[in-house]
């Protein structure tokens, strides 16, 4: 399994118990509202929105925040940020790539933050086009374990084009072609199974393994770039053993 995935359980871990809940928060609020403005504010008629909304509820966001931030992005109700999309490229230690997707109101302080957070933390800023080669965008589906056996949910999703299931110790994780997650996401809700999330994502296609200490050294700089509320996403392309994840979680 991708190292990029069990950085993803960690984080999914931490961020429920973790003062950064706020930063979570506000960030799953800008995916909703930016949705809703590119296809529009009803979310049967637009997946990406609906996949918003689904994951801030299964977050907590509360459903008044969810439904303002709707109706700002359909233009039902003023106040909405002009949102650009922007995405980085850089190396993090171990020469491990980094794909860093932002969504701000202010392209050049999205563009200092993400270079001060690189700098200080052993990385580099990167030519477009110089790492994005080595993702491919893919559908995430995140199903908790609870209740389910994999076989079961290798049969509700195999139909619908996913394409493998991984363990991520406590939830499993269903990977397919962006353009079936919504075939996937349906195949799940009419087999009555219960998912954490469903959205597009950046997997790549080549990992570098790391050591403990360079494993260190990516996570502090993970942690740096999401620490920044214009950064949305950050996808790395590294491997860490199962020997050495327990080694830092402990």
């Amino acid at each position: 399994m991708s190292g990029h995935s069990k950085w993803a359980t960690t984080k999914h871990k931490k961020a429920a118990l973790d003062a950064k809940r706020g930063k979570l928060f506000a960030k799953l609020i800008k995916n909703i509202e930016v949705a809703a403005r590119t296809g529009g504010g009803d979310p049967d008629a637009n997946p990406t929105l609906y996949d918003a909304i689904y994951k801030a509820k299964k977050n907590s966001v509360p459903n008044d925040n969810i439904e303002r931030a709707r109706k700002r992005g359909a233009g039902e109700e003023a106040g909405g940020a002009d949102w650009q999309n922007i995405t980085y490229e850089g190396y993090a230690p171990g020469g491990v790539a980094v794909l860093i997707e932002c969504l701000t109101d202010n392209r050049n302080r999205a563009a200092s933050e993400v270079r001060v957070a690189l700098t200080r933390n052993g990385g580099s800023l990167a030519d477009p086009g110089s790492v994005s080669y080595m993702f491919t965008r893919k559908g995430v589906v995140i199903v908790p374990k609870t209740g389910i056996e994999e076989d079961d949910l290798m049969m509700a999703v195999l139909d619908a084009g996913a394409e493998e299931v991984n363990d991520l110790d406590d939830s499993f994780e269903v990977v397919c072609e962006a353009g079936d997650l919504l075939a996937v996401r349906t195949a799940l809700q009419d087999a009555g199974i219960d998912y954490e999330s469903a959205e597009s994502k950046f997997l790549p296609s080549v990992s570098v393994p790391l050591d403990e200490e360079n494993a260190k050294k990516v996570f502090r700089l993970l942690d740096a770039l999401e620490d920044s509320d214009d950064v949305q996403e950050v996808y790395a392309n590294f491997d860490v053993s199962d020997e050495i994840m327990a080694a830092i979680d402990a």
